[in-house]
């Protein structure tokens, strides 16, 4: 009897064991997918330009994994990835003297500009989520035309689909992180968050280009 019993414990112990890995597993995947940081610059552009934060932190995310000193194929610099003819518009805008393209590699000046850029889209698109985020990846030009188009909009507000493969899964990539940054971060930006850099994102950066880089190699 004792014996079954010890079984029975063990089973229930060993249960426990597996089902705190799993949770421990999971959470860390959401944690170096899902990383923040710069909450105290978000936090202030946020309620500068109304522009809700866990938007501002998935963008950041999907453009750059927060990695400050990214660059895209496209010459897009930096945390929110500002191309440098908006970086020079809003600069003139903005009032920054002095402006020079390395200048978007600085995280304040960066969000600063991408969130300024999000509340003048807000603006031209009504607060459309969807017409938003494609405008961003896409240019307001290519989302103008698609509300034009039948074949994408049936009531030139809002589009039935994105023909752009890679504008479409950015604005699902997006939508999907907001919810998921509310849920790991929930009242961060109710707090009086820092304004620097979390150490652990550079070093997951780097991680990742190690990774990727030997997998190249081979």
């Amino acid at each position: 009897m004792l014996f079954k019993l010890g079984k029975v414990v063990g089973r229930i112990i060993a249960g426990i064991i597996i089902l705190g890995i799993v949770l421990v597993v999971t959470y860390l995947y959401f944690i170096v997918n899902y990383p923040l940081s710069y909450q105290g610059i978000i936090k202030e552009y946020s309620e500068i330009y109304d522009v809700d934060p866990y938007l501002i932190a998935a963008i950041i995310n999907v453009e750059s994994k927060y990695d400050k000193n990214a660059v895209s194929n496209k010459g897009a610099r930096g945390l929110m990835q500002i191309s440098p003819i908006t970086g020079r518009w809003a600069a003139e805008e903005l009032g920054i003297d002095n402006f020079h393209l390395d200048m978007l590699f600085e995280p304040e000046i960066n969000i600063m500009i991408g969130v300024w850029y999000l509340d003048i889209l807000s603006s031209e698109f009504d607060g459309n989520m969807q017409l938003i985020l494609a405008a961003y990846n896409a240019g307001s030009g290519n989302v103008d035309n698609w509300l034009k188009d039948q074949r994408y909009s049936q009531d030139g507000k809002s589009l039935s689909r994105i023909p752009f493969e890679e504008t479409r899964e950015y604005v699902d990539r997006v939508i999907k992180g907001i919810k998921i940054y509310q849920l790991l971060y929930e009242d961060r930006f109710e707090q009086d968050p820092s304004k620097d850099e979390n150490q652990l994102v550079p070093f997951i950066n780097n991680l990742r280009k190690l990774i990727k880089g030997f997998v190249l190699c081979k």
